[in-house]
């Protein structure tokens, strides 16, 4: 049996090259070359290990599920090799002992979740065009199996499914309908209950109430930080997101960019709700004030984390607990290793992340069995226990087949959707958190659409004036002599908003009272530029106010 070593994300063997101020001032030249042809051979070893994995983790099970008498399940997914692979293999079993076939799992990776949803609106409207649904149920619009080649989408969060269940918009005649791309699962109320009990998770829940989407893992976002480096700088661990503020961290933060990343904006979202608008924005803006640099990918943050380029960032679990994972040394504990990720407990948001049944898929009824497998206890094992190939797997209970539940090589360090699993397995689990207990009760207060253009405006657009103020604003803070007026002008302006001025002339200030018709007008289709000055003019400011500061701070006393 050949092991695999974890990595939940599929991120964590690319790796970014550690730079050294050594290598700046001692034979420039001579350094650059031999690190760039290392960093092209690791970057190439990592990529075929990447793209090699899925059909080295292919044993004799699996490939019976590839006889020609396997039915086929086609699943369109963001998750990577290592959740396809454990998945596609635990399913064929059940459906083994359950139903007494073999099936085999046509995973399809066309990109992230973004990407998928995009892919997917294109196939609906296709079809739509094309005439293959029958609108003689408006609220239910039909079509044949094999309409579209997608059985199922699984991964993601509740945002994105929810898209699919508003689906696409066709034009009949003088009317608009709309075709969901998902179908309601149609489980009974009874086994809903069984599976999840009460439908909720902190602020949010577990499964669509009409069940166009039903979740089958939970998704955290928090905090990764480097043990080592908080300990040089005589840190405690990070416990709350307002930690992330502490000036000593100045040069230490990595951050991604929400209008890249869905999962970094649902987080920015949530604490925003936690803290509530005023303080979460503040919160925002001194941990962007801290960031060393901006990334377009969520999963980098963990990585550069564990290699020292950064102190701390924020992360979805899977990402922070999976870097930990992929640096451990073989057998050691997870506890004691260089990379740390923390849940604030109580402001946390927790999500689902469903599986969605889709319109038109090729095989309903096998479809429907796979999201029954994945509530299933031995499928709810795959996200948390330990692998086979781990010492520890030989305290994993036993499944209905007498066989030790649990993955095959792969810990994914998700957390399950079904609180049974914390209340009778907590103690098989890798990690001991309960989620249940973590989340944040406080409903989202309407910011996620404003967080990307207000954050690119005051910090990821502007860093160099951004760093320049803050660091003017703290010497001042830091100064007994510093004049108090002008400490207080530096303060409010650094804090400020800029006004927006909306297509009809009135001028509104940046409110929880007012976001929503800003927003509204962002969106509007009959002037689609609007968004874009606003972008400019919130950029400018921003930038003037951030050099109005500097100047401030070095003016003479």
């Amino acid at each position: 049996m050949l092991h695999v070593r974890s990595l939940p994300h599929g991120h964590g063997v690319i790796q970014q090259q550690r730079r050294s101020e050594v290598n700046n001032v001692s034979m420039p030249g001579v350094v650059c070359t031999l690190g760039t042809m290392w960093s092209r051979i690791a970057i190439f070893l990592a990529l075929g290990l990447v793209l090699g994995v899925p059909f080295l983790m292919r044993p004799a099970a699996q490939a019976r599920a590839e006889a020609a008498d396997a039915a086929t399940l086609v699943i369109v997914t963001p998750h990577v090799p290592q959740i396809q692979y454990e998945f596609g293999l635990a399913f064929d079993r059940w459906h083994r002992r359950v139903y007494g076939a073999p099936v085999r799992v046509d995973w399809r990776q066309p990109g992230g979740t973004s990407e998928i949803i995009k892919q997917l609106d294109a196939q609906y409207q296709a079809s739509a065009k094309a005439g293959a649904f029958d609108f003689s149920d408006p609220s239910n619009p039909t079509c044949s199996p094999g309409t579209i080649g997608y059985d199922l989408m699984m991964g993601g969060g509740t945002y994105d499914h929810g898209r699919l269940k508003r689906g696409i918009t066709v034009r009949l005649g003088e009317k608009d309908a709309r075709v969901p791309m998902s179908v309601p699962a149609n489980f009974s109320q009874a086994q809903l209950d069984g599976w999840f009990g009460v439908n909720t998770i902190g602020a949010g829940t577990l499964y669509d109430p009409e069940q166009y989407w039903i979740g089958n893992a939970l998704s955290g976002f928090g905090i990764v930080y480097n043990k080592e480096l908080y300990a040089k700088m005589g840190l405690p661990p990070p416990a709350t997101f307002e930690d992330l503020t502490n000036p000593a961290l100045r040069g230490w933060v990595v951050f991604a960019d929400p209008r890249q990343s869905g999962s970094v904006a649902t987080t920015l979202d949530s604490i925003l709700s936690h803290y509530g608008g005023e303080e979460g924005w503040r919160v925002l803006r001194e941990t962007c004030a801290n960031a060393r640099y901006f990334t377009n990918s969520a999963p980098r943050p963990p990585i550069d984390v564990s290699q020292g380029e950064a102190a701390v960032g924020l992360a979805i679990d899977f990402y922070g607990r999976g870097q930990s994972q992929a640096v451990l040394r073989q057998g050691q504990d997870p506890a004691t290793g260089r990379v740390g990720y923390v849940d604030p407990k109580g402001s946390v948001y927790i999500d689902a992340d469903p599986v969605s049944l889709l319109r038109g898929g090729p095989n309903p009824e096998l479809a429907r069995r796979f999201i029954e497998f994945t509530l299933s206890e031995e499928a709810q094992a795959l996200w948390q226990f330990p692998s086979r190939s781990n010492p520890r797997s030989a305290a994993n209970p036993r499944g209905e087949d007498g066989e030790l539940i649990g993955p095959e090589s792969n810990e994914l360090r998700r957390m399950p959707a079904r609180r049974m699993m914390y209340e009778k397995h907590a103690g098989v689990m890798i990690d001991r958190e309960n989620p249940f207990e973590l989340a944040s009760p406080t409903r989202p207060a309407g910011w996620r659409d404003a967080i990307g253009i207000m954050m690119g405006a005051f910090a990821i657009d502007v860093q160099d004036e951004l760093h320049a103020a803050w660091a003017a604003l703290l010497a001042a803070r830091a100064d007994p002599a510093f004049p108090k007026d002008r400490l207080a002008e530096m303060e409010r302006l650094f804090y400020s908003w800029p006004p927006t001025t909306m297509p009809e002339g009135e001028v509104l200030e940046f409110t929880p009272q007012t976001v929503g018709r800003i927003i509204a007008a962002w969106k509007n289709p009959k002037d689609p530029q609007f968004r874009a000055r606003c972008e400019i003019a919130y950029t400018e400011y921003f930038r003037d106010v951030y050099r109005r500061i500097a100047a401030m701070g070095r003016s003479p006393r």
